[in-house]
């Protein structure tokens, strides 16, 4: 019997380590054959690992009362298991857990995660970096299309990006530093659209600038520095904009480039 072809279904089965023994080693016989897909697959396994990284810390926080309350029966009488409500037969911390990691897996998953507290105090003082932090995991990883609009159109880009913001944005230069422009996209902010500039060096090490109109009315204007999981970002608000620079790299050196991204910044 013939084999059936790998399709997109097989390969995102893969990521997710759903398939089983037998159809596992048809589609990685078929990733050896076919190195572009291979790459591929294996931006799509750094996005999932470094999505777990960010949201691992919320299965050690504690349930909300309101849930908790929920695996209690009810005082006045002794339930027969069977009458006992669905969620007391379960583990609540399983389930939360479960649906977590459900939607780690999905690429998808960045857009609901306001709905979980971060781990970290800092990132509970403001939403930018922890959102900044997921952007930056979920595309700078990507092979194909880690942009919307590539560095070659950065006219088209600059204009697109300051129409859809409604104030002019344009991305600073960090060739001194040996960092160039991909290119950029828009994401979704919390009330209204986002900029997102990605950038590049010689090693491939990638570096993501947010920028987003949703902080005016915050007026606290120092740099400030948070670790979501594997993603060090400095973030900061200037005028209009909140900005937030985010990459894999040594705290130090991330805080050069965000000075200078902060020096290029026309402060008004």
């Amino acid at each position: 019997m013939s084999q059936l072809p790998i399709t997109e279904i097989d390969l995102q089965a893969y990521v997710d380590a759903a398939l089983p023994d037998t159809r596992r080693a048809e589609v990685e016989a078929y990733l050896a054959a076919e190195p572009a897909e291979a790459e591929r697959v294996r931006a799509y396994l750094t996005q999932k690992q470094a999505l777990r990284s960010l949201f691992n810390p919320v299965l050690d926080e504690p349930l909300p009362e309101s849930l908790s309350a929920l695996a209690s029966p009810p005082p006045t009488a002794a339930l027969d298991r069977s009458d006992r409500p669905f969620l007391a037969r379960w583990s609540l911390q399983r389930i939360a857990a479960g649906l977590l990691i459900a939607l780690v897996s999905g690429l998808s998953g960045w857009l609901v995660h306001d709905r979980y507290p971060p781990a970290e105090s800092l990132a509970r003082a403001s939403p930018l970096p922890r959102r900044a932090a997921v952007a930056h995991a979920v595309f700078s990883p990507d092979v194909r299309r880690p942009v919307e609009v590539s560095a070659e159109h950065e006219d088209q880009l600059v204009a697109w990006l300051s129409k859809r913001l409604g104030t002019p944005v344009r991305p600073p230069k960090l060739g001194a530093l040996g960092y160039d422009l991909i290119g950029g996209r828009l994401l979704p902010g919390n009330v209204g659209p986002v900029a997102q500039f990605m950038y590049q060096d010689a090693s491939g090490q990638r570096l993501t600038l947010y920028v987003s109109t949703e902080n005016t009315s915050n007026q606290d204007t120092a740099f400030r520095f948070a670790q979501e999981g594997p993603v060090n970002v400095f973030y900061w608000i200037d005028g209009k904009f909140g900005y937030a620079l985010s990459a894999g790299i040594d705290k130090g050196k991330l805080a050069l480039v965000a000075t200078a991204v902060y020096d290029q910044i026309d402060h008004k």
